[in-house]
């Protein structure tokens, strides 16, 4: 590819969001301000002076910020962007107060007088764009946010420099609109839409049914939502990326328009087609344009806009037809109903479909996609790129602009997991690639409120034309930071989380939860881990050391518990393992000593020390679900849909533990009798001498999961217990031989 191609392409998309849609420098500047205001309280604030810009970035035409002061004057803070400005108010008290903001609790102690800005520090980002978001994220993680929590996550979008990012909330509403001004009933608009948990699926086109229906309510507070979320994106002057139409119509529409020439897709995700087979308009048919263009219409009339719209035609779902001309008028078709409103248009396009099904996207089929939109006006999400790059593969998207993505977490997963070196050095390389049409950098994890260290160094850098030189150092630096002091074994222990858990590379680095702890039990579970789990259990040890001084300190009670807990979790594959040898040896003894430990002490001390947390309620997560409704029956069906994601997902199990999450209550109620009737099961077998049959085994525990799901038991939503105290006695009866008894 000529680099005047390059050029071209990259030409459009440095253009795409700018401008007066952002909100102008005063605007800006005065979102900054109160967001230090929220962040460090008015006194400390009044110690910041913020400015935005626009000249800053007259260079190199790219987010700068610019930091001097301090040592007795004020910090003065100066962006191009109000992003500019918040990532370099980040930077100042990361680097200079030593602070970090972050999911788990903030830790903002400020040193007294703040610290001087040696000489001016200016900075400008390498990239047009800081991405976040997956789509799937909208239903793992945001789905029952209120206006307070979303303020927070915009917060920390903007103090981690993020410029572009998903904003979808409300779309169903307007969907309904444009359904029934186009003549389909209310009934089969409900029948039509998931439920809350399960619209990422919905608007994919995977699922329609699922869960719903969508309440008036619902529709009225997503509205609202979307309003107060786009507001303040744009006052720091981010970019919202609003949905568009990718072709997936209700089945009603035949009856609407009888003519229309729409094909079934095949199932997704263990479905049938009650919930899944979607339907999909033909690209050359005139109500394609007519549909994808009156939501657009309608869409920007309720929202405004800034350009650039996401959807996803095949998104995990073979297309009809391997013929690049076929894709190429899907593709085409999609993009024209754009710019049939809006001309300015620019389509961000989830690239994880040739990752998920290369056998089917051939070099041939990939250029029908990628060809089939003006250079430039496509921008590819490079969804999974620290594990599996698509542009290595694709000779830099046929010269698409495209973002580096960092995926990491499927399903919400707890778990400690990461693969920081390919992070770290990731970006760099695809900046490097032959004629890189590279334009940025994304966050796009599935879920999110998890394992921060990697977040942190993502996000990092989106702002580094470099990687970062010692990870060692940095995950040191990491973890003063976090804590507010510098301690010998809390820095340790992150050492060692870093060459294990966060050391993962190859086929295993896919970024979810195998445990046997979160999956129905079987006799070929796999226990092997790419790490050492001695240093999991060291890492455990230092960080108890290190508890007494630190029992003040949110992040600190948040990390003990999490490495606590994936302890147990390491704990659970040991004892599997021994009950699982003993049943093989016809060892009834063994067995019964490795299985009882495993049900009736191992997991309900897991799900006490779980509850002595309020981040890690199953309570919490379920009272977020029925707080958004605004009746007994609304709050039921929202519940249900929490239940079931956490566990079935489907109403058959259709996606089992995909979801899995390790939360006090889930454990005692979900994990612990799956695993004892497991144990219960080859206890029988061995003491009748008949075989394990898991099939029957499956039938029988299906019907304990399902009594889960569609229980009405509550669950607290407050903590109880002491982390450090219950995290030490698990450590001393349990710990491995030659750890225990040395705190």
């Amino acid at each position: 590819m000529e680099a005047a191609m390059v050029a071209v392409a990259l030409g459009f998309l440095l253009l795409a969001g700018a401008g007066a849609s952002a909100g102008d420098e005063a605007r800006e500047a005065a979102a900054v301000r109160a967001l230090v205001v929220r962040l460090l309280g008015p006194g400390p604030a009044a110690d910041f002076s913020v400015s935005v810009e626009r000249a800053l970035a007259a260079e190199t035409g790219l987010d700068t910020y610019s930091l001097s002061g301090g040592g007795g004057a004020r910090v003065r803070v100066r962006g191009s962007t109000g992003v500019a400005a918040a990532a370099g108010l980040h930077r100042y008290l990361r680097d200079f107060c030593g602070c970090q903001v972050a999911w788990s609790g903030s830790q903002l102690h400020l040193p007294r007088p703040l610290p001087a800005v040696p000489d001016e520090l200016t900075e400008a980002t390498p990239n047009r764009y800081r991405y976040y978001q997956n789509v799937c994220t909208q239903s793992y993680s945001f789905v029952w946010w209120d206006w307070a929590r979303w303020e927070q996550e915009i917060d920390w979008m903007a103090l981690n420099g993020i410029n572009l990012a998903l904003a979808w909330n409300g779309q169903e509403a307007i969907w309904e609109r444009v359904y029934l001004a186009l003549g389909l009933t209310q009934s089969e608009i409900n029948e039509y839409f998931t439920g809350p948990a399960f619209l990422a699926w919905g608007r994919m086109g995977n699922l329609h049914t699922w869960g719903g229906p969508l309440t008036r309510f619902w529709h009225i507070k997503q509205l609202y939502l979307q309003h107060r979320i786009l507001d303040r994106m744009r006052s720091f002057g981010m970019i919202p990326v609003l949905p568009a139409f990718a072709g997936h119509v209700p089945k009603a529409i035949t009856r609407v328009f009888p003519q229309a020439n729409v094909t079934q897709l095949g199932s997704w995700g263990h479905f049938n087609c009650s919930y899944s087979c979607s339907f999909l308009l033909a690209p050359e048919d005139t109500v394609f344009s007519l549909i994808g263009s009156l939501f657009l219409w309608e869409l920007i009339k309720e929202f405004g806009t800034d350009h650039i719209y996401g959807a996803d035609t095949f998104n995990e779902m073979q297309p009809l037809s391997s013929e690049p001309s076929y894709l190429t008028a899907a593709t085409a078709a999609v993009y024209e109903a754009m710019i049939t409103v809006d001309p300015d248009a620019v389509w961000l396009l989830q690239g994880w479909l040739f990752q998920h099904q290369p056998e089917f996207w051939g070099l041939p089929q990939v250029k029908a996609v990628l060809g089939a939109v003006p250079q430039g006006r496509l921008l590819v999400l490079d969804l999974f790129a620290e594990n599996q790059p698509v542009y290595t593969r694709t000779a830099s998207f046929q010269g698409q602009p495209f973002i580096w993505c960092m995926l990491h977490n499927f399903g919400g997963n707890h778990g400690l997991f990461g693969a920081l070196e390919a992070v770290n050095q990731g970006p760099k390389a695809a900046h490097l690639f032959p004629n890189s049409t590279m334009v940025g950098t994304g966050i796009a994890p599935e879920g999110i409120g998890q394992n921060e260290v990697v977040y942190a160094l993502m996000a990092e850098l989106g702002w580094r034309k470099e990687p970062v030189p010692d990870l060692a150092a940095w995950v040191s630096n990491f973890a003063a930071r976090r804590y507010g002091v510098s301690q010998r074994e809390t820095e340790a222990a992150w050492r060692l989380l870093l060459r294990s858990v966060y050391n993962c590379s190859g086929e295993a680095c896919r970024g979810h939860n195998h445990s046997p702890l979160v999956k129905r039990p079987s006799l070929q579970m796999n226990t092997t881990v790419w790490y050492n789990r001695s240093d999991v259990f060291e890492a455990w040890r230092l960080l108890l050391i290190a508890a007494s001084n630190l029992t003040t300190n949110p992040a600190f009670r948040y990390d003990l518990l999490d490495v606590t807990r994936q302890a147990v979790q390491e704990l659970v594959s040991l004892y599997y393992e021994e009950a699982r040898t003993a049943y093989m040896n016809k060892e009834l003894i063994s067995l019964l000593r490795a299985g009882g430990i495993l049900v009736y002490e191992l997991l309900p001390a897991l799900d006490q020390v779980l509850a002595s947390d309020s981040r890690f309620l199953l309570g919490s997560w379920l009272e977020q679900a029925r707080g958004v409704a605004v009746s007994e029956a609304e709050a039921h069906l929202y519940e249900q849909n929490s239940r079931f994601q956490l566990t079935l997902w489907g109403p058959e199990g259709n996606i089992l533990d995909y979801a899995n999450k390790q939360l006090s209550g889930l454990v005692a109620d979900y994990y612990k009798p799956r695993w004892g009737l497991f144990l219960q099961t080859l206890v029988d077998s061995l003491a009748q001498g008949v075989p394990f049959q898991q099939h029957q085994f499956d039938e029988k525990v299906f019907q304990v999961e399902q009594a889960f799901v569609l229980s009405k038991k509550r669950y607290p939503i407050y903590p109880q217990g002491d982390t450090v105290d219950l995290a030490r006695k698990i450590f001393l009866k349990y710990s491995p031989r030659g750890v225990a008894g040395s705190l």
